[in-house]
């Protein structure tokens, strides 16, 4: 029943990929007053299936000077990745419940990183590899100030499991009394997953496709679908963590849907920052706001173990 559970989970994470793209097209062609596509099938619905055909069966090209195993296997080991993330998804039945679940996705988001360096390098082309470095560099800044957001909330449920979430957030959301963190948090998720205005792997003015501009076919189809649901997924864990997590309700999924609207938004609104700034928002002012929230919460904590010690004595 596990891999049962697990398999149609992630059919229905690509399906909802599809329609993520959908999404997006349809959005940023509103925001810049024309239409998205709307010819394949009824308003455009049957539009991904036709791009993922397409993508699947054009020719699969291989630079001549590439180093061939590398080349071929990084997209499928972004995919991999992706793929494992989601096995942290806090089903409460038929499903695997992770009790180190944070612990899981900060060690798969840190292997992210190889996948995008080996794609960049494994091409052999000037652009690629400026295109990777550049996405590293950004990727680990964030991964700090993220992991410190995390164990603030954590410091909370005490606990590294998705679902705890769930029994702490009944009265009220963690996005109350963390509304900075929160922000921060969707700041290090559009830099986390390569998006606008945090876009610098894939500066079109001037690196033209990134890290992947070597890539056609499978191979990028594979790249996509990881980004995609990277996307999704950080959307799923901003819902979970910030925004009350009713796995039982169906508004979990609207506030789902309505965080991947974001994603999309900022990206048909805000320019692409320079890089200088990105390295200064993560160094200087993310990374001390959250280690001054982690000593305050931790403070905090202190303080009411103390309280509660000195009510024990007296009792």
């Amino acid at each position: 029943m596990f891999i049962i559970s697990y398999i149609i989970m992630i059919v229905c994470i690509l399906v909802a990929v599809g329609f993520v793209t959908l999404l997006e097209r349809k959005v940023l062609g509103y925001i810049q007053l024309r239409k998205g596509p709307n010819k394949v099938g009824l308003m455009g619905l049957l539009q991904p299936f036709s791009d993922g055909l397409k993508l699947f069966f054009k020719e699969q090209t291989f630079p001549y000077k590439s180093n061939f195993i590398i080349y071929y296997l990084s997209p499928v080991f972004m995919l991999t990745l992706s793929f494992a993330m989601w096995c942290l998804y806090p089903m409460l039945v038929n499903l695997y419940n992770f009790n180190f679940g944070f612990l899981f996705f900060m060690c798969c988001t840190g292997l992210g990183v190889y996948g995008v360096l080996l794609s960049g390098w494994s091409s052999n082309s000037n652009y690629a590899l400026l295109g990777s470095v550049r996405c590293i560099a950004q990727t680990i800044s964030y991964e700090v100030s993220m992991a410190l957001i995390m164990i603030c909330l954590i410091i909370f449920v005490f606990s590294f499991n998705l679902i705890d979430f769930m029994y702490y957030q009944n009265y009220v959301w963690f996005l109350f009394f963390s509304s900075p963190l929160f922000f921060c948090w969707l700041s290090s998720c559009l830099a986390e997953t390569n998006r606008a205005p945090f876009d610098f792997a894939e500066g079109e003015s001037e690196l033209v496709s990134g890290f992947n501009v070597e890539y056609s076919g499978s191979g990028f189809a594979f790249i996509f679908l990881s980004e995609y649901m990277n996307i999704i997924f950080m959307s799923m864990l901003t819902v979970v963590m910030f925004l009350g997590c009713d796995l039982f309700s169906l508004i979990f999924y609207i506030k789902v849907v309505l965080i991947v609207f974001w994603f999309i938004w900022v990206r048909g609104t805000l320019p692409r920052f320079r890089y200088d700034k990105l390295m200064y928002l993560t160094w200087k002012l993310f990374l001390p706001l959250t280690l001054n929230y982690l000593l305050f919460y931790l403070g905090l904590l202190c303080l009411f173990m103390m309280g509660d010690y000195s009510i024990d004595l007296s009792g």
